[in-house]
């Protein structure tokens, strides 16, 4: 019996010991499971491994291979050719979502197709409209309004 630890700490992330290893870096904010599978292949780690059962040369690995994955394919990072630097990186949690946000507010600022629809409010990637992302604005006629042109209508006809 393996002695396994009740949680792991890998890239600022806590981790419960029982996942396994293919699971278990999947709760990282940025690692899909294309990435935690090619990791698990490239340092030929068993996925189904319990990630408690790691020892800290084994999670010191996986996080070299997270912060410079040079050695994994470039299609499976998730920031290929970064519009600053030009490299191919792949970011994890409160990295990616300041990229993202940072992004967000270049297309605003360039007034894109894309930046105007973020600020707006509207589905940004061609969904429709007509029966969903109608929440926050009126739809539809509201009673008051609908009682207060009813009744001028009704006054008219009795006279």
């Amino acid at each position: 019996m393996e002695n396994i630890k009740g949680i792991v700490r890998i890239i600022n992330t806590d981790i419960i010991g029982t996942k396994t290893i293919y699971n278990g870096l999947r709760r990282i904010k940025g690692i899909s499971f294309m990435l935690s599978n090619a990791i698990c292949n490239h340092l030929n780690i068993d996925n189904s491994r319990k990630i408690g059962s790691l020892n800290e040369e084994e999670v010191k690995k996986i996080e070299n291979l997270i912060k410079n994955p040079d050695e994994l394919p470039s299609w499976i990072l998730n920031r290929r050719k970064d519009f600053d630097t030009g490299k191919n990186l792949h970011l994890t949690g409160a990295n990616l979502n300041l990229s993202k946000e940072f992004d967000i507010k270049r297309m605003k600022k360039l007034k894109t197709y894309k930046g105007m629809r973020h600020s707006w409010g509207q589905p940004v990637r061609g969904q429709r409209t007509r029966s969903h992302f109608r929440s926050g604005i009126s739809v539809g006629v509201q009673r008051k309004a609908a009682m207060a042109t009813a009744k001028p209508a009704d006054k008219d006809k009795k006279k």
